[in-house]
């Protein structure tokens, strides 16, 4: 695997995801669970982390920012950086099952990251029913989106049972700024950020001369298109669609659905489209199952869905690299191969959204802003999101950590903002879907879970269709 790339400072979208977190219900905390076969070995698992931290610097960082600084906020080594507060062991208590360990994870997600450690934290659970142990991390997604996440797991796993961990790289040494060097830095940031936008801007403003005498109507309909997709994705939307899942709270409910993966990709082949487009049109029934059997329905919610914009050659590059898409899904469509279509249609005109690719010029803008500013403006966006959808590929391969091997991974997503977050992570065979969803909106977890798994029940049933007769 390449070596993962870092930046020293945060991109202006992570810094704005940063920034909002002025008003807590905007916290966009990751996390993730591994459900292991037995319990990982204690000295092993802290020196498998320690080596890790030292291969992935970002997991001994803190966040520095300067009110005063116009440059995003800096990356900088904690020199008090303390591995046993970040790695905690408790025994499993109640049932000992998946529902248990949920149970804990919750509070965790709830709460925030001190802000003067590294943004992440494991807690490993053992004595769980049948031997099997179980590990919960929290990351802030500031350090990276969920494709990049996966490449940190394959840096802090191993891939054999007794790996080898003879070799431990140097430590990262602190870098201890005083406010003049802080200052310096930031400007020569800047500084250098604006000098690559000024050699840039000839060559594409010759691009768009040239575009616009060569197509004089075709230009200004495509400058046309940009502003009015830049205003779709920016435009406020405080009050949901849903005429239920209206309460927002900053509390969460975690659950989990696990499917054969093969059974998922056949049943969205069979309907024409992919594993994507059958996970969106499995959330939308389940959806419209749940709102009709609260009595309450309805004909379309407001989705998020994170958009990869990672290209060629860019999976080992840190940070957030996404669009956040927002826009309207119909969940009336009752006949799951017709509303895989669907899906498969309205995220194609997503993803063609000239918009996408404006996403860090518009953070520059907006992290200029005073915070309040900001943070009121992200939650006018967000707050009226009904649900949140992501689909992150997992690992084809089995994984191990201190002797122990992973048998499954779920991921649970951030709400920022939203009533539900459901995201799809692939392990091996299976497809894991992690639910966080408010209680405030989602009164009836259990229903709507049940309700959830009934869709998808349908849905891969396109997999194994029945003879007619």
């Amino acid at each position: 695997m390449a070596e993962l790339r870092f930046q020293q400072r945060m991109s202006d979208s992570d810094a704005l995801m940063w920034t909002i977190e002025k008003d807590p219900m905007l916290r966009s905390t990751i996390t993730a669970i591994c459900l292991l076969d037995c319990a990982p070995d204690p000295e092993r698992l802290t020196r498998l982390l320690e080596r890790g931290t030292r291969m992935v610097p970002r997991m001994r960082q803190r966040v520095r920012a300067n009110p005063l600084s116009v440059a995003p906020p800096r990356w900088e080594t904690d020199p008090h950086f303390d591995l046993s507060y970040h790695l905690r062991w408790v025994r499993a208590a109640g049932e000992r099952d998946l529902r248990s360990v949920l149970d804990l994870a919750e509070p965790m997600a709830m709460q925030g990251f001190d802000r003067a450690r590294p943004l992440w934290e494991m807690l490993v659970i053992t004595d769980l029913a049948e031997g099997g142990a179980a590990l919960i991390m929290k990351i802030h997604h500031a350090i990276t989106d969920g494709v990049g996440a996966v490449q940190i797991a394959l840096v802090l796993f191993e891939l054999t049972r007794d790996g080898d961990l003879a070799d431990m790289p140097d430590a990262p040494t602190p870098e201890i700024m005083n406010q003049l060097d802080r200052f310096r830095d930031a400007f020569e940031h800047e500084q250098r950020r604006n000098l690559g936008i000024a050699k840039r801007l000839p060559e594409v403003a010759a691009h768009a001369a040239g575009a616009a005498l060569h197509d004089p109507v075709g230009t200004a309909k495509l400058v046309a298109e940009t502003v009015s997709s830049i205003a779709r994705m920016a435009a406020p939307a405080n009050v949901p669609l849903s005429p239920l899942l209206t309460g927002r709270s900053l509390s969460v409910h975690f659950d989990t659905v696990t499917l054969p993966l093969a059974a998922a990709k056949a049943a969205a082949k069979a309907a024409g489209g992919r594993l994507n487009d059958a996970f969106l049109a499995a959330t939308a029934d389940g959806l419209r199952r749940y709102h009709e059997e609260m009595g309450a329905p309805t004909e379309a919610l407001r989705l998020s869905m994170p958009i990869n914009l990672r290209g060629e050659g860019e999976g080992d590059a840190m940070g957030n690299n996404f669009a956040p898409a927002r826009f309207p899904i119909p969940i009336g469509i009752t006949d799951p191969a017709e509303a895989i279509l669907a899906m498969r249609a309205l995220v194609a005109a997503q993803r063609a959204e000239p918009a996408l690719t404006m996403v860090e010029p518009l953070a520059r803008i907006l992290t200029r802003l005073p915070t309040s500013v900001s943070t009121g403006l992200f939650g006018a966006m967000l707050k009226g999101v009904d649900l949140v959808a992501s689909n992150v590929p997992g690992a084809p391969i089995e994984l191990f950590t201190s002797g122990a091997r992973i048998d499954s991974m779920f991921a649970l997503g951030p709400l920022a903002g939203a009533a539900i977050n459901v995201t799809l992570l692939s392990h091996l065979d299976d497809v894991h879907i992690g639910i966080n969803v408010d209680p405030a909106a989602v009164t009836e977890p259990e229903r709507f879970v049940a309700c959830y798994r009934a869709a998808w029940d349908d849905l891969l049933a396109l997999a194994h269709p029945t003879p007619k007769t």
